[in-house]
């Protein structure tokens, strides 16, 4: 049995890059000291969220960074023999990704970019083009950015490809369109949480949210960082405001268990899903 602790943050980080590393300081020490062996930051750790999702101010964007930059090195030797995922906008000559790397203190053991652009947000990054998990010293893990999660298949093919963890990092903003007073009763709270639970249970691994808070602009973001299981179920979860999501479970003996009888990913037609061709 190897048992590990799994945490996802909940926390506003905004555009001062210095502000921003010594909160990640912070809060990997906290996480640390309760033992965890992998930790999940928000997207847009380094650098913050766009500030409007309709038309985005090219004038105040995150700062791009290079994966070799300063800033990126800091995280890695923040993280030491811990897992950390984290986001940052990742500059490609003249392109912006909505990126996340994967580090521990020995460098990068795995990257994303965001697939899935909601509403304006391809004006200002380019898209990312596959789901790729990588082995890491806790197991094989796929990462997701916020919007990646509403489409089934980009979780399916991370887990059809040995994923057993799927680390979420969003910045997930309450509705702009539709924006309720309080954000537990939020359209796009609601769909947040039904998401992580879905995408946990329907291919049977174990989910690590972590999401913004706070206000960035005219977004309001929802926190709601959260730790599922392979059967769906929340191990641990944080509110609206800050906060660290830990759980203590073992992934591969609880992944196991939940496949025992049902294995979705085994029992998968595709020859009968003619239209995701």
């Amino acid at each position: 049995m190897v048992v590990m602790r799994i945490a996802a943050v909940a926390a506003h980080f905004g555009r001062d890059l210095d502000r921003a590393l010594r909160k990640i300081a912070g809060i990997v020490g906290d996480a640390r000291d309760a033992g965890a062996d992998l930790l999940v930051l928000p997207d847009a750790t380094l650098g913050g969220y766009l500030s409007d999702l309709r038309h985005p101010d090219p004038n105040s964007l995150p700062p791009g960074l290079a994966e070799d930059s300063a800033e990126i090195q800091q995280v890695i030797a923040l993280a030491g023999p811990m897992v950390v995922c984290f986001g940052y906008a990742e500059a490609v000559g003249q392109q912006l990704y909505n990126s996340a790397l994967c580090v521990s203190g020995d460098g990068v053991l795995g990257r994303h970019r965001k697939v899935h652009q909601p509403a304006g947000e391809a004006l200002v990054y380019a898209a990312g083009e596959t789901f790729e998990p990588f082995d890491t010293p806790i197991g094989r893990l796929g990462m997701l950015i916020d919007y990646d999660k509403t489409f089934p298949e980009a979780a399916r093919a991370l887990a059809l490809d040995g994923a057993a963890i799927l680390a979420c990092l969003s910045a997930w903003p309450a509705s702009v369109t539709d924006r309720a007073s309080r954000l537990p009763q939020d359209r796009q709270s609601r769909l947040f949480d039904l998401y992580d639970c879905a995408r946990a249970a329907e291919n049977q691994v174990v989910w690590a949210s972590a999401n913004q808070t706070g206000v960035m602009g005219g977004l309001r973001f929802l926190g709601q960082a959260k730790v599922v299981g392979p059967g769906g179920d929340v191990l641990a979860r944080t509110s609206s405001k800050g906060g660290l999501a830990l759980a203590e479970l073992d992934v591969e003996a609880e992944t196991a268990r939940s496949r025992r009888i049902l294995h979705h990913l085994q029992e998968l037609k595709p020859a009968a899903y003619q239209g995701l061709r």
